[in-house]
């Protein structure tokens, strides 16, 4: 299975959720994409909720946000992850948007509060211990974090980084393939 988390007011409907998915069903690989809430405890709950229920191996594929909450799983439950553009330092980047907020896709309001950063913070990894589990996916041109820290925390990994771009990683469609090869590995 793959478990797709995404980013950060996002959700399933996001672009590269979809395509992934669509992707993943015309192989018949099972896929999930749960709607994260904004808690990152109970993000992970439902994540591992997910885990549990799946009777294939689980490869979990994480952009921005996701990709933070992703190393966090792959970490604990030995799966491999593939990380696009992701967060490395979550409760740093997020903290100056406490408040209220509204989600890309639906325009529906949630509260994100200091005790998620506080959550966010419990989460982080500071040293991926197999590398060969991962595989990096960034783009030099993302305006919202900076490449550099992720290409850093996983170095020994797989690693595409690519010139130009942005945060959305323009070049998605062109590694679906890939990807899914990446998760039929594991």
């Amino acid at each position: 299975m793959i478990l797709y988390l995404h980013g950060f007011r996002s959700s399933p409907q996001s672009a590269k959720a979809q395509q992934l998915a669509e992707a993943a069903r015309a192989r018949g690989i099972a896929f999930a994409s749960p709607q994260l809430p904004a808690s990152p405890q109970e993000a992970m709950m439902l994540c591992e909720e997910l885990l549990n229920s799946s009777a294939t191996p689980v490869t979990v594929v994480g952009s921005s946000l996701g990709g933070y909450y992703a190393t966090w799983l792959a970490e604990r439950h030995a799966l491999r992850a593939v990380l696009v553009n992701p967060a490395v330092v979550a409760h740093l980047d997020l903290a100056p948007y406490v408040g209220t907020l509204t989600q890309f896709h639906s325009g529906e309001p949630f509260e994100f509060t200091r005790d998620h950063v506080d959550e966010m913070r419990a989460l982080e990894v500071t040293a991926i211990t197999r590398p060969q589990r991962y595989w990096l996916l960034v783009e030099e041109g993302d305006e919202v974090l900076d490449y550099r820290l992720a290409v850093a925390k996983y170095g020994g990994a797989r690693q595409t980084v690519l010139a130009g771009g942005d945060h959305s990683f323009t070049h998605w469609k062109d590694y679906l393939d890939d990807v899914l090869r990446f998760a039929a590995a594991g």
